[in-house]
C-alpha cells in the first residue's frame, strides 16, 4: 500500500509493478496513478478510511506524502495528522504490515557548518518543517508495526527545476562560508525505497533510518558555477540570492552499504540528465 503517489510515490509505484508486486496506490486524483496501480482515491485529511482501501492482508505500507502547504499546519495535517489516519485504518481492517517505511526528510538536523551528518546525528532542527518531521516519525516508530524511516533531501528532477530557473535569472550563492547542500535525482529516490522492499522482502534486516542522498554533497555555488557553464548564464541579477538556513554534507553510507547504488552519484550527472530530457526547455 503506497499512500501518497505524487512524483516520487509514482516512481516507486511503477517500479514495483515492474517486479510483479499487487501495489495499491492512495492519492486524491486516483486517475492520475501509474498504469497496473490499484486505484484508492482518498484524502488524508479525512478520518474516514477510503471506501476502496484494500480489505486483505498488506504486506507493506509505504508513507509518501508532499504537504499541501508549507507552513506548520500543513506539515502536521500531511505528516501527523494523515499517519494517524492510516493508522487507524490499519487498525480497522486487522492488518498488520512486515514493515511500514516512513519517508522524511534531512530536514531534521540543524546543523549549519558543513559539518558531516549520518544517521546517528543529533536532529535539532531550525524550523518547523524538521521539528513536525520529527513528530511523524516518532509516530511510525510507536505505531506498533517494524518501521523505517527513509530521509530524504533535496529532490529534484523533470518538474522539480526551481534550482535551474535561479540560475537562469542570475541568483548568486555566497561564497564565504561554504553553503552545502544535499541532493538526491527523484528516480534515485524512488530507486531506494524500492531497493529496501526488495532487501526486506528477501528477509535481509532492515536499520531503523536511512539517509537516502547521492554519493557528493557540494557547496551550492560550486553548482551554481557549474549550471551557469553548462546554461550558458553569464548575468548576474544585482541583490539577488540564495537563503538557505542549514548548511551540512549528509552521507549515504549506510544506504550504499545495503547494496543501493544511486543511478546519478552527484548534481552533475542528475543535471545533466535533466538538461537533456526536458530541463532543456529552459534554454
Amino acid at each position: 500500500m503506497l499512500v501518497g503517489c505524487g512524483d516520487v510515490g509514482g516512481r516507486l509505484a511503477a517500479l514495483l509493478v515492474s517486479q510483479g508486486w499487487a501495489v495499491h496506490g492512495l492519492r486524491r486524483q486516483a486517475a492520475r496513478l501509474p498504469p497496473g496501480v490499484h486505484p484508492v482515491g482518498g484524502d488524508l485529511a479525512e478520518p474516514g478510511c477510503p471506501p476502496a482501501w484494500p480489505v486483505g492482508a498488506l504486506d507493506y505500507l509505504v508513507y509518501c506524502v508532499a504537504a499541501d502547504r508549507h507552513d506548520e499546519a500543513g506539515y502536521q495535517a500531511a505528516y501527523v495528522q494523515g499517519l494517524q489516519h492510516v493508522l487507524a485504518w490499519l487498525g480497522l481492517h486487522s492488518q498488520r504490515p512486515k514493515r511500514l517505511l516512513f519517508v522524511s526528510s534531512t530536514s531534521v538536523y540543524g546543523q549549519a557548518a558543513g559539518e558531516w551528518v549520518n544517521e546517528q546525528a543529533i536532529t535539532a532542527p531550525a524550523g518547523f518543517a524538521g521539528r513536525v518531521m520529527l513528530q511523524a516519525e516518532a509516530l511510525a516508530h510507536a505505531s506498533g508495526h517494524p518501521a523505517t524511516r527513509v530521509r530524504l533531501a533535496g529532490i529534484y528532477g523533470p518538474g522539480r527545476e526551481r534550482l535551474l530557473r535561479q540560475v537562469r535569472e542570475g541568483y548568486q550563492v555566497a561564497l564565504e562560508p561554504a553553503l552545502y547542500a544535499n541532493r538526491i535525482h527523484a528516480d534515485d529516490a524512488a530507486g531506494l525505497l524500492c531497493h529496501l522492499l526488495l532487501a526486506d522482502q528477501a528477509g535481509h534486516g532492515l536499520a531503523p533510518c536511512y539517509l537516502g542522498v547521492d554519493d557528493a554533497p557540494a557547496a551550492l555555488a560550486e553548482v551554481f558555477g557549474w549550471l551557469r557553464q553548462r546554461l550558458g548564464v553569464t548575468h548576474l541579477q544585482p541583490g539577488a540570492f540564495v537563503r538557505r538556513t542549514g548548511s551540512k554534507r549528509c552521507s549515504n553510507a549506510l544506504a550504499r552499504a545495503s547494496g543501493w547504488l544511486p543511478r546519478y552519484p552527484s548534481y552533475r550527472e542528475g543535471y545533466a540528465a535533466l538538461l537533456g530530457e526536458g530541463g532543456g526547455t529552459l534554454r
